[in-house]
């Protein structure tokens, strides 16, 4: 079999290997940020135990890299997709560590007794951006969509103030009830880590926009 022949080959299975990550992951968000409306203590479990396979699909997709990179030496934009395969292969199996800590943010808050609290606060636009921000950038790398990427970057602008509106409210209900910050604290921690999903989701943006133009963008400091 012809080497050139053969190294294509191999990028098209590395392609299909990140795909079925991709989703994977955008399966599990929407998983875990189902538990904060309507807890299933199953589900819950699910993602957190399942964790592992994650982890073998990333260390997987690495070692193919890895080795593509030291037999067949790519250049250009072959040597470019190789590396966001490698960076996104990162921010994709990091994503999914925050799922299993939303998991388990929502597993202690329902054990609690103040466990009402978390009914208080409205994440409903605060996931509902952070799923489409994951759906959006992992469909602008699919896609070689530059414009679509880019949009990634104002939905982050929104979970950012998500966020702050959480932690205002955070603030006021512990001036309130006192008593009761355990659940309080974790549920400002759920916020944070949805935040996060969408700092790694903009991470991917950049990273297609890397491939697309092979420029380094970074959306903010």
């Amino acid at each position: 079999m012809e080497p050139f022949y053969t190294f294509h080959l191999e990028l098209q299975k590395l392609n299909k290997k990140l795909l079925d990550l991709s989703t994977h992951i955008e399966d599990r968000v929407r998983k875990a940020t189902g538990l904060l409306n309507h807890y299933d203590e199953e589900a819950a479990q699910s993602l957190i135990l399942t964790d592992y396979e994650i982890d073998e699909k990333e260390v997987e997709i690495e070692e193919d890299c890895l080795k593509i990179l030291a037999l067949h030496q790519p250049v250009a934009s072959d040597l470019r997709f190789v590396i966001t395969v490698i960076k996104v292969n990162n921010e994709l199996e990091r994503i999914g560590d925050y799922v299993v800590n939303i998991a388990l943010r929502a597993q202690t808050i329902n054990q609690l007794p103040n466990k009402g609290f978390l009914a208080e606060i409205d994440f409903n636009g605060m996931t509902e951006t952070v799923i489409e921000m994951v759906k959006t950038s992992l469909d602008a790398l699919v896609n070689r969509d530059v414009k679509l990427a880019r949009r990634v970057f104002l939905m982050d602008d929104k979970v950012d103030n998500y966020r702050s509106f959480v932690y205002r409210v955070i603030k006021d209900l512990i001036r309130e009830k006192p008593d009761y910050p355990d659940g309080l604290l974790e549920t400002y921690l759920l916020a944070r880590h949805l935040e996060r999903i969408a700092d790694r989701t903009t991470n991917i943006a950049e990273e297609t926009i890397y491939l697309v133009e092979g420029v380094v963008t970074r959306s903010k400091d």
